[in-house]
């Protein structure tokens, strides 16, 4: 029996499965217990190990040398590390990723995915990606940050790159970039949901992602000691702005983001029950709870179930072998 993705939505036009939470780390204690606790919790967060300002001022090379070290090693167990490259045009670009492609080309697992930052246009990530293709990374995927005025204008056109995955928000430059004329306020927690310039901006990349079906990335949370406030802004981008990740810049936030994205359990328990029945049906139209349902809402529904899987939530099992084996 084919399984519920492939009957709705055939080959190739859904998103990447992607965990909901990225975590950036850059200085070298904090990189490793990241690692271990990506171990301990499993592959419900990708760690991204930081070479761009995580790095000290001229030692990026050193960073990707140890970057690439972590990437190779035994504390990587998921597969699930990531790599932010220097800016394109940054005069280390091409020797930093070079010392991560190298470092880990005979390794287990590759980076899982490269970060642009800062790319100022679409050529721009074209370059890069045609440079890191030449030093051997093309079957790597490529993340981009929209953080400037270039790449938010051209942030349809980004996304369906065919090398990108997913696109970034970089709220805290992109409010730079305004030179004085978003307050700071904007680049709290608050504030970033209410300025009407950021807003737009995150309304547009979450927008072109879906478009080209890659996956919208929400920026950071800077209070990572207000825990309520970051479940409320985690809730926010996932709920009303259509993110499906979110950034984590300290530990304590990687939780508040995973619970926050996770389907409720009611949520669930009904996605379940739909898609039984629609299975029983061989997908034709269902009445369920008096609602009626067909194909469209039942790839809503699917989206949910993998949604709760990838935030570790636990199927009954007889589904599970059914559906994922």
């Amino acid at each position: 029996m084919a399984s519920p993705r492939a009957v709705l939505f055939g080959a190739g036009t859904s998103g990447p499965a992607l965990p909901v939470c990225d975590h950036y780390c850059g200085v070298e204690p904090r990189m490793s217990k990241s690692l271990q606790l990506q171990a301990e919790m499993g592959p419900v967060f990708d760690v991204t190990l930081d070479n761009e300002d995580g790095a000290p001022v001229g030692a990026e090379v050193e960073q990707a040398h140890r970057i690439a070290a972590l990437v190779a090693g035994p504390g990587n167990r998921w597969g699930r590390v990531g790599v932010r490259l220097l800016p394109w045009g940054h005069a280390r670009f091409g020797d930093v990723a070079q010392a991560v492609l190298r470092g880990t080309a005979d390794a287990k697992f590759k980076p899982a995915y490269l970060m642009l930052p800062k790319p100022g246009s679409l050529a721009e990530v074209e370059a890069a990606a045609a440079e890191i293709d030449r030093l051997g990374g093309a079957a790597i995927p490529l993340h981009a940050l929209v953080e400037t005025h270039g790449a938010l204008r051209d942030a349809f056109a980004i996304a369906a790159h065919a090398r990108i995955e997913s696109l970034s928000f970089g709220l805290m430059d992109f409010v730079s970039a305004h030179r004085g004329a978003i307050p700071q306020s904007a680049m709290g927690v608050e504030g970033q949901f209410d300025h009407p310039l950021v807003l737009r901006a995150k309304l547009e990349i979450a927008a072109a992602c879906h478009a080209a079906a890659k996956t919208p990335a929400h920026g950071v949370v800077t209070e990572f000691k207000r825990t309520e406030a970051l479940a409320q802004a985690a809730r926010t981008a996932c709920r009303r702005l259509g993110y499906t990740r979110m950034w984590s810049i300290h530990p304590a936030q990687i939780r508040p983001i995973v619970e926050a994205f996770a389907p409720g359990a009611d949520e669930l328990e009904q996605a379940l029950e739909i898609i039984v029945a629609a299975e029983a049906a061989q997908w034709a139209p269902i009445r369920h709870r008096d609602t009626l349902h067909d194909r469209a809402s039942y790839r809503y529904f699917w989206d949910l179930i993998e949604r709760a899987r990838r935030t570790g939530a636990a199927l009954p099992a007889d589904l599970q072998t059914a559906w994922f084996g």
